[in-house]
Order: C-alpha cells, then sequence, then structure tokens
C-alpha cells in the first residue's frame, strides 16, 4: 500500500525520536512491501520562532491532506512564561480541535524484564495492561470562555462543559475497545461532585446497555488514582474525561518505569490519526542522543495499526520491541548505557525475526 504521514518534531528531544519512529516505519514497509511518504512540518515551540504560530497553515493543510502524523513533543523553559500570549501546547491543542481527534489512547504495560527499573513492587506489576481512552476535546481545555482571568481582580475560572454527544462517542469507542480485550470498561468521573460527571455516568450506563457483554464499572477519580497504583492489574480498559485522563494516564505511566516507553494516539471520526509519545520534550538532554525512542516507535506501531489497519505490520513493531528489551537493550533511563540510535538499531535488528503474514 501506500500512504502519506506527516512527521512534526517539534521541540527538545521530539526530533530525535521521531527520526527513530521513522527508520522503524521505514524498515517496516521494506518488510512488507510498502510505499511510505514523509513530509516534516513545524508545530509548538520550532513553529513559534519560525513563524510566530504554534499551528501554521502549511502543517494543518498537510495533515488534512495525510494519512496520519506522527509527533514528537513540544514546549519547552525558553515559552515556560506564564505571560506569554502565544505558547507551543496551542498548538497541539488546534490540531486536536481542527482535525476532530477526539480520543486519546494510551495503552500502559508492562514488561517482566523491566521490573526491577518500576517504582511499584514487582508483585503488582504482574499482568498489567490498561488502555485508557481519555476524552480529547471537551471539558476543562476547551469548554466555552474555558478559562480568563480578571485583569485586576484575584480571580480566574474555567468551565468544563460536556455534551451527550462528546461523551457518547468517546465511551462507546472504549467498549468496541474493550470488546477485542478482556471486557471491562472502568468509566472514571466525579459523579458525586460534579454535574458534569453525572452526565457521563448516565452516558455510559445507557451506552452499556448497547453491549451486554462487557462490564461496566464505574470508579470516582480519587479512588482510581489509589487502585492504578495499589491494583492495576484489575483494569482493562479505563475511559474517562479530559482532565482526568491527563493526570491518571501520566500517573499511570510510571507503572513501566519509564515516560520514555510508553505511547499514544489521538483519533477521530475517520482514518486520521496523531501519534506521539507521552512523554514531554525533555529539554535537559536534548541534542545528547540519549533519549529513549521506545515510545515513539510503539506510537509508530500504534499509526501502522489504527490509521494505516497494517495489524501485522504493527505486531511485528511491537514483537521487535519485546524482543530488543528481553535481549537486555537498555537506554539511561532503564539503566543502560545504549543511546537512541543504537536502541532504535536493537529494534530494527529484531523486526525481520518477527514477521506475522
Amino acid at each position: 500500500m501506500k500512504a502519506r504521514i506527516v512527521l512534526l518534531p517539534g521541540d527538545g528531544i521530539g526530533p530525535e525520536v521521531v527520526a527513530a519512529a521513522r527508520a522503524v516505519l521505514e524498515r517496516a514497509a521494506s518488510l512488507f512491501g510498502h510505499e511510505l511518504a514523509f513530509d516534516e512540518q513545524r508545530i509548538g515551540g520550532a513553529a513559534i520562532d519560525a513563524t510566530g504560530e504554534p499551528l501554521p497553515a502549511a502543517t494543518l493543510a498537510a495533515c488534512r491532506a495525510a494519512d496520519a502524523a506522527l509527533l514528537g513533543a513540544v514546549g519547552g523553559p525558553r515559552w515556560d512564561d506564564p505571560r506569554i500570549v502565544v505558547r507551543p501546547e496551542q498548538g497541539l491543542l488546534a490540531v486536536r480541535r481542527e482535525l476532530g481527534l477526539f480520543a486519546n489512547l494510551r495503552p500502559v504495560r508492562t514488561w517482566p524484564e523491566l521490573a526491577d527499573v518500576s517504582p511499584l513492587r514487582p508483585d503488582r506489576l504482574v499482568g498489567v495492561d490498561i488502555l485508557f481512552v481519555r476524552e480529547l476535546t471537551g471539558g476543562l481545555y476547551f469548554g466555552p470562555r474555558a478559562r480568563e482571568r480578571d485583569g485586576d481582580v484575584e480571580r480566574a475560572y474555567d468551565t468544563m462543559l460536556y455534551t451527550d454527544r462528546e461523551i457518547r462517542r468517546v465511551v462507546s469507542l472504549a467498549f468496541l475497545l474493550a470488546a477485542g480485550r478482556r471486557r471491562l470498561v472502568t468509566s472514571v468521573d466525579k459523579a458525586n461532585v460534579l454535574e458534569s460527571s453525572r452526565l457521563w455516568r448516565q452516558v455510559a450506563i445507557e451506552t452499556a446497555a448497547g453491549h451486554p457483554e462487557i462490564r461496566l464499572e464505574h470508579q470516582l477519580v480519587d479512588s482510581a488514582a489509589m487502585r492504578i497504583i495499589t491494583a492495576p492489574g484489575d483494569f482493562d480498559v479505563i475511559v474517562t474525561e479530559n482532565l482526568f485522563g491527563d493526570i491518571l494516564t501520566d500517573e499511570a505511566s510510571v507503572i513501566a518505569g519509564s515516560l520514555g516507553l510508553l505511547p499514544s494516539a489521538s483519533l477521530g471520526e475517520g482514518r486520521f490519526g496523531l501519534y506521539e509519545p507521552i512523554h514531554g520534550s525533555a529539554p535537559d538532554i536534548a541534542g545528547a542522543g540519549v533519549a529513549n525512542p521506545i515510545g515513539a516507535i510503539l506510537s509508530a506501531a500504534m499509526l501502522l495499526r489504527h490509521s494505516l489497519d497494517l495489524a501485522a505490520e504493527a505486531l511485528a513493531v511491537e514483537r521487535a520491541v519485546d524482543a530488543a528489551i528481553a535481549a537486555g537493550a537498555r537506554t539511561r533511563d532503564l539503566g543502560g548505557v545504549l543511546g537512541t540510535a543504537d536502541m532504535t538499531g536493537a529494534v530494527i535488528d529484531q523486526m525481520a525475526a518477527h514477521l506475522v503474514h
């Protein structure tokens, strides 16, 4: 097949890990006989420096014309002043909004060989395989008049607004994904306090009625935060609203032992998806060639699966990552010595041995 992929390296270590993911995608294309065309565009701080905008029109147009986009990271200390009006993160929020990317998928799983780098006890890591489905275009991030601070008055506010449709589409996706997994959906809300959460719970219950083969459980966000650390193996698919999802997925990332290991996908109604590792721009190690590329590489695997419908190719990448880790490949954050390029090479070297046709 032929496909067009936009590369959005962004800031900090973003260009390094995107280059690694591209190399893996090119290897997959070679092994399976596909043609992938890549188009590099600016986003975030790099785009602000070059054009004055965090999401230039050319970048958005390129994404609209592509099958998928692969993002590195945005942001950094030079743009962190809260008084700055134009910020790198605005580019990411804008591309989600403009392309209707309403669901963020974040898988969290563990590798037995990396049990020693997780802060959790080894017995709590057994069998952990969670898929977070975070609503991405509503809530506090995108509500009308979502945020404002009165000029001379010490007062600020944010608005959490959800519609039935916004909730239903993301919860429905969670049930669809759970059907191919262990058939459990945990809906996380704060229904004992928030009216928007009461609507969320109502819609979740209504959606579950159409999926009698899948079990639905409700969890308040504070108790969910505790259970994710004390009993992560109890979860299958967790679906929640935007802010809760942002916080809980960052919390859950420590289970695997490093932010550098975990991928994500942002999906909408159609084929296009935006794929990125969950880590930030890590300016302290940018340019040093030591960033862990696994999160970006596994994001590329999600790209193959969800946007290009290439399940065998995605599985080959994922199995190659598993094999490289099992063989002892480790970057610095995992207690090893490999740099970004060598870790990428270790994965690529395993790919031909893990083809699934």
